[in-house]
């Protein structure tokens, strides 16, 4: 059961009208690392978490939270469009100053939103479910969590450099706050499990499953031997086992070769050069 609360989590007030820059933050609305993926991602791992009752409920919190981002960006989107002069952007072929503050409006605010923000990224493509990440393994999960709040907390990043606007980077400034406190959040409890279960995840994958003898390799296949100064190399693994550099790695599989296709498939001839 959700409530709304008309109050917004923080201040989403812009200082002036700037539709171009309204067209921009609706990367963080619906792109793929935006604020609905985020919401989405986490409500449905806590929708889809068995056991784990704290982990459930953080991520029921921070879904929540992430939904309250939403309006806040959907409403400095709207007031950013207030007062904007749409009519204008017919005018922008005409007048290349106009072109220059006009020309790159998002024209589905104006014509499909009604001056409002919609559920898409700053080129217009509509959000997509596939966006988000919930497999049942909370430290996999977690993982996805935390590059989902990096690539973010970049993209807001980069938006605050793009606006002068003091009330727009005043929002910006609380969303790059959460995204701090969410990638310590995810890495906090990423190191909690990792404590219980293992570094590797799953962790309930039998031994015998896996051809261990390729587990730590790092394999060479790019011009150039680099990548054998690494440092970490040096070390133990997360897992605690010991890396090993292969710096001309041998093909394991053999030359593959495929029965030719029946003839109903109709596909090229076998053996043409022969003929």
């Amino acid at each position: 059961m959700f409530f709304h609360r008309k109050e917004l989590q923080f201040h989403a007030k812009p200082d002036r009208p700037d539709p171009v820059f309204a067209k921009k933050l609706q990367e963080i609305l619906g792109g793929q690392f935006g604020e609905i993926s985020v919401a989405m991602q986490y409500m449905f791992q806590g929708w889809n978490t068995r056991g784990n009752e704290q982990y459930k409920d953080m991520l029921m919190d921070t879904g929540t939270e992430e939904f309250g981002h939403i309006e806040m960006i959907a409403t400095m989107i709207a007031q950013l469009l207030d007062d904007a002069p749409v009519e204008e952007q017919e005018e922008a072929a005409k007048n290349p100053v106009i072109e220059s503050i006009m020309g790159d409006m998002n024209p589905q605010h104006a014509i499909v939103s009604g001056l409002g923000a919609v559920p898409k990224d700053s080129n217009g493509v509509p959000w997509n479910a596939g966006y988000i990440i919930a497999s049942g393994n909370v430290l996999s999960d977690f993982r996805a969590n935390l590059n989902a709040e990096s690539q973010g907390r970049l993209q807001v990043a980069r938006l605050y450099e793009m606006t002068e606007d003091k009330g727009v980077r005043q929002m910006l400034s609380f969303l790059l706050a959460r995204d701090t406190m969410h990638q310590n959040q995810w890495a906090a409890a990423i190191k909690e499990l990792e404590q219980k279960e293992g570094f590797t995840a799953p962790s309930t994958v039998p031994a015998q499953w896996e051809a261990t003898e390729f587990s730590h390799q790092l394999m060479n296949f790019s011009e150039g031997e680099q990548s054998a100064n690494l440092n970490w190399l040096k070390d133990k693994a997360p897992d605690g086992q010991s890396f090993e550099y292969v710096s001309e790695p041998k093909a394991h599989g053999g030359k593959p070769e495929l029965k030719p296709a029946p003839d109903y498939m109709h596909n090229t001839l076998p053996n043409m050069d022969k003929q």
